[in-house]
């Protein structure tokens, strides 16, 4: 009872609440205009959540994340233009059912079918991340070693395009972790004789500048063709409607869940596999990808019920599950927190206040969406012109506001022209991301277990926990290398047949 009145009291103040209802109109308004994502509004609201008070700043950056999942189904059913890539899936259905004046049906049923797959994503957190955490506690400095070796090769593994420039950014920006003094003997390490990187580079800088700027690039390097918008009318989902798809939503969850718990895997696999097998098991298959309800709620079923299942390792482990997550973990340290199996020890009742708000968030989208059918659909119709130099001006502050420091601003500029030089190439910017946070993670971990055991290898293979993730990691890498080989066999065959 003690803990519950102390849970309470962290959750019941009003700027958490503000927090939540703020953070899920930003995420919905942002994933609903074409070139702008979740990404990078979490990114970009990072920097404000600097003077707020730990659970407030942590569900305002949730809320934006949630609400952007949402979000960019609008522009994709009413534009055919996915406000995030997640959102690629929903418009397969959701944009032939606007062209048939079907387009209010295709808003609600993505509308119902996101609340209760978040629904069911936060059930999975709460229950899952404890138990996890529970068993992370038996974890010594070689058995999270062996953990975060895992995350580096699956989340590489998994990178969208190919494997090898999933490793060399992962390798990149393992390296860019080095720049600063060395944690044990304090000496500087890539610096350069430049005393602003003694303190390491700056995460917010880098953050704004990967996801960002080239966003902003992009836009003026190529010539936006508009499509038809179709009105947001006509009829709502039928409860006929969502009991038909209810099943599809469910298992869409689940899909979502069981992915978003797997780091580097994303919303975007959620959707499509969620749909297939919405499709597979479908009584009227034939007519998905004309217009089917049940394909709109397969779609965003699946990619919702990421969002909260991405917080699992996070939480339990310390290992973010996606870059939204990894930007998060960064708002956890910037309070003085680390998520992990301690911070269930140390800070449990802020953990259960956060859970709070998290089911709160749920409540609050179904709301907020109810509003965004009928409003948030015309800010597809800003134009970018006026829209995107705002965004720079808001990059630019928030790279400043970290450290007051126009060396900041500079680097974010770097990194937003190495973004784009990752875009125009094809190099995932996740691995990277997600490399330069586990960086400092596994060298610290490597030595601590090298220090305990005198220089003795025998170290890292010390029990089953160990033996468990070496395994993992080897069948990560296993299935890099059969998906490398795959794809240098396909390639050659399209170049026999161009031939």
């Amino acid at each position: 009872m003690e803990n519950f009145s102390e849970v309470l009291q962290l959750f019941l103040s009003i700027d958490n609440f503000i927090a939540i209802a703020l953070g899920v109109v930003i995420g919905v308004t942002v994933g609903s205009i074409p070139g702008l994502t979740a990404t990078m509004a979490v990114a970009l609201a990072l920097p404000f959540t600097f003077s707020m008070q730990p659970v407030a700043a942590i569900l305002l950056l949730v809320g934006i994340y949630k609400g952007g999942m949402y979000g960019g189904s609008i522009t994709a059913i009413l534009i055919r233009t996915p406000g995030s890539p997640a959102s690629a899936c929903t418009l397969l259905d959701g944009y032939p059912m606007a062209q048939q004046g079907n387009a209010k049906k295709a808003l609600k049923t993505a509308l119902f079918s996101s609340v209760i797959a978040d629904f069911i994503s936060n059930i999975a957190l709460i229950f899952f991340a404890a138990y996890l955490a529970k068993i992370a506690l038996n974890f010594g400095a070689p058995e999270f070693f062996w953990l975060i070796c895992f995350s580096l090769t699956i989340i590489i593994s998994l990178a969208s395009g190919s494997m090898v420039k999933g490793l060399l950014a992962a390798l990149m920006g393992i390296l860019l972790s080095l720049v600063g003094l060395d944690s044990v003997f304090g000496s500087q390490r890539l610096t350069f004789g430049n005393y602003n990187l003694m303190d390491s580079i700056s995460f917010i800088p880098l953050l704004i500048g990967l996801f960002a700027i080239p966003e902003i690039l992009e836009f003026y390097r190529k010539k936006i063709v508009p499509h038809i918008k179709a009105k947001a009318s006509g009829a709502g989902m039928t409860l006929a409607e969502l009991k038909r798809s209810l099943k599809s939503i469910i298992r869409g969850s689940l899909i979502g869940v069981l992915i978003g718990a797997i780091p580097g895997t994303g919303a975007t696999a959620a959707a499509f596999i969620s749909y297939s097998d919405a499709r597979r098991r479908s009584p009227n298959k034939a007519n998905f990808g004309k217009g089917e309800v049940e394909g709109v709620a397969a779609a965003e079923a699946g990619n919702n019920g990421v969002a909260g299942a991405t917080l699992i390792p996070l939480l339990s482990l310390g290992i973010p599950g996606d870059v939204i997550t990894a930007i998060i973990l960064g708002a956890f340290m910037v309070h003085g927190l680390t998520p992990g199996p301690i911070m269930f020890q140390e800070n449990l009742s802020l953990i259960y206040a956060l859970f709070l708000g998290i089911m709160f968030s749920s409540l609050i989208l179904l709301v907020v969406g109810n509003a965004a059918i009928k409003y948030f659909s015309l800010i597809a119709d800003i134009p970018k012109s006026i829209l995107f130099p705002i965004v720079l001006m808001f990059c630019v502050y928030g790279a400043y506001a970290v450290n007051n420091s126009t060396f900041d601003i500079w680097l974010m500029l770097v990194f937003g022209l190495v973004g784009y030089l990752f875009n125009r190439s094809g190099i995932p910017a996740a691995p990277f991301l997600i490399g330069f946070i586990l960086g400092p993670m596994f060298e610290d971990n490597l030595r601590r277990s090298l220090l305990i055991s005198h220089g003795d290898l025998s170290v890292f293979v010390r029990g089953p926990i160990t033996w468990f993730f070496i395994a993992l990691t080897f069948g990560s890498i296993a299935y890099a290398l059969f998906k490398f080989f795959q794809e240098r066999r396909a390639a050659g065959k399209d170049r026999q047949l161009e031939s």
